[in-house]
């Protein structure tokens, strides 16, 4: 079944699972609200006998206690709503986490693809936002709701206890004035799903101005990016604007028809009360269940946003959960113990999307141990082609081949284990330097960070540092310099310790004090290991043992330096002649 086909109730039951853990609270909370309801009927009750002796007999006896009675259940009643709220506080928070923790879980699985097409904003919404507005809207709903229903069922029965005619007509209009929120929910479902649309890009723009305000500084972007920003607003007020101009009528609309069922009520009371065919007490009682019916309905239209906002980002995360990354591990995935022989790209082809070609029917066989420095034009391919290798993302069509083995059909976790990627632009955790290098390698000794330190020469400056590995890098290592991100880049790939190493352009972006520096690191890292390196500057891989050069997806060039250079016609030779001049 398509998930748009899917109703709200279908959406909200996929929910249920989280619940079942925490059921005793969640039982316990609907419990107390069944009392909860029922106190507004048992009031409303208690002020028949109360006004028929005091207004027809003219006397107090056997009624003083009923006004003791209607605050000992208002004090009851207060203390029942607290422990409701504390006890779906407490459940709604158990599940929030609980979801929040698997959409995390399920972001982690996507393939780099979802990444390349999602923004910062779109993510957070998702995954962060989208489950506060499910989770709490639906419990905090669920509740009022439970309880409202209750609650009618009870003053209904008072109604008809006290007259059955009047009843009849409340219960109709009651239904009347439920009837306009049928004809908006349509019209709302595409005015907030855009709305939570321009909500993400809101968010992109903060994202935004905190990853880039050095750009912004230097190119003296505010006034441009604050209009973008007004523009996104605008967006959004409009949006709300419009929820408005459609939602705003409802509660106006119902007040308007539950004003007619208290005004016929009025009118068709006193005469049943001249015709002694209901007391005065029946009426008052009528009437102040009524009136605790119909407060509720006439504001119902004001939570309606909310509750439809609820459902909408149940919707979105089911779709989100239900949603298959492209890169998936397969059934009975082999694990490899080492690479042993030879990696082979045969006939590759690869788009990033239909009819966006960026590698063409490649094939190439890299034996263990060689170093491979790929070369060529921007947007050649030249990243893709690695990318490709530890399934960042699957080949169009043709196969990758390690040993023999499709590494389709290799465990991911395992396959992924054997790659190490030093990258040009490398992320760093907020953190320290040790957490940085281990990772999720909780039992690395001491010795073992020093010694990668040392292959990465970044030791010296570690130790010359007052907390030494505890000292902290910064979000993103803010704190460090182009160089010692990379080389902490390094000493992590080498306690990695894989047989295949891609260093994609790890030294473009440095000067060439620490490009010289991080070179050397590189050249350790390089040892006894199958190395591919993308590079513009020519100058660092003169030592490969194969050179590609890769334009517009296909290989056109292929050897070492001294033979390619030997070319004077050759793409590399006129590449390494207009960087060496």
């Amino acid at each position: 079944m398509s998930l748009n086909k899917k109703s709200g109730l279908d959406h909200i039951k996929t929910m249920l699972p989280y619940l079942k853990p925490y059921w005793f609270r969640a039982s316990l909370a609907a419990l107390l609200s069944v009392p909860v309801g029922s106190m507004d009927a048992l009031v409303a009750l208690a002020l028949k006998p109360y006004m028929d002796i005091v207004l027809i007999e003219k006397s107090v006896t056997n009624t003083t206690y009923i006004p003791f009675f209607i605050v000992a259940f208002a004090l009851v009643q207060g203390f029942l709503i607290y422990s409701i709220s504390y006890l779906n506080t407490w459940v709604g928070s158990k599940i929030t986490n609980d979801v929040k923790h698997d959409m995390f879980n399920k972001l982690m699985t996507f393939d780099a693809k979802f990444f390349d097409r999602s923004t910062s904003g779109e993510i957070i919404y998702r995954f962060n936002n989208d489950v506060d507005m499910a989770c709490n809207g639906l419990l905090t709903n669920a509740r009022q709701f439970l309880t409202r229903i209750i609650s009618t069922v009870s003053l209904i029965a008072v109604l008809f206890y006290n007259s059955w005619q009047l009843a009849i007509i409340s219960v109709i209009v009651f239904l009347l004035a439920l009837f306009p929120l049928t004809l908006v929910r349509k019209k709302l479902k595409h005015l907030m799903s855009q709305t939570v649309q321009t909500g993400s890009a809101v968010v992109t723009h903060f994202n935004e101005v905190f990853s880039g305000n050095r750009v912004i500084t230097s190119y003296n972007l505010s006034e441009f990016l604050s209009q973008k920003f007004k523009k996104a607003l605008d967006s959004v007020f409009s949006l709300n604007i419009k929820i408005t101009q459609r939602t705003g009528i409802v509660s106006p609309l119902m007040h308007f028809i539950v004003s007619i069922g208290i005004g016929t009520v009025i009118w068709m009371g006193s005469f049943l009360i001249l015709n002694n065919e209901i007391t005065p007490g029946n009426f008052v009682s009528f009437l102040t269940a009524l009136l605790m019916l119909y407060t509720p309905i006439k504001s119902i239209g004001n939570n309606f946003n909310s509750i439809q906002m609820s459902i909408l980002a149940i919707e979105r995360l089911n779709m989100t959960m239900e949603t298959n990354p492209l890169v998936l591990n397969s059934i009975n995935a082999k694990k490899l113990d080492f690479v042993q022989n030879k990696i082979s790209y045969n006939n590759v082809t690869f788009e990033y999307s239909e009819g966006r070609t960026v590698l063409k029917n490649i094939n190439i066989e890299i034996k263990v141990g060689e170093t491979i420095a790929l070369v060529g034009n921007s947007g050649g391919g030249k990243t893709t082609f690695v990318n490709l290798l530890p399934r960042f993302y699957d080949t169009t069509s043709g196969e990758i081949l390690i040993d023999g083995i499709n590494i389709k059909d290799i465990d991911l976790k395992n396959l992924r284990s054997h790659i190490a990627i030093v990258f040009q632009d490398n992320f760093l955790f907020a953190g320290t330097f040790r957490e940085n290098i281990v990772l999720n390698n909780k039992n690395i000794s001491d010795e073992k960070i020093y010694e990668s330190l040392r292959n990465a020469c970044l030791y010296d400056f570690v130790m010359s540092l007052d907390q030494k590995l505890d000292t902290q890098v910064g979000e993103r290592g803010i704190l460090l310099s182009g160089g010692q991100k990379q080389r902490l880049a390094i000493a992590r790939a080498f306690l990695k310790d894989a047989g295949i190493v891609i260093l994609d352009e790890a030294t473009s972006a440095l000067d060439n004090k620490s490009e010289a520096v991080v070179q050397e690191a590189i050249n350790n890292l390089m040892k006894n290991r199958t190395v591919f390196i993308i590079a513009h500057r020519l100058s660092t891989i003169q030592n490969a043992d194969r050179i590609l050069v890769i334009n517009d997806g296909q290989i056109v060039e292929e050897g070492n330096h001294k033979s390619l250079i030997s070319s004077p016609k050759s793409f590399y030779s006129s590449l390494y002649q207009a960087q060496i001049l």
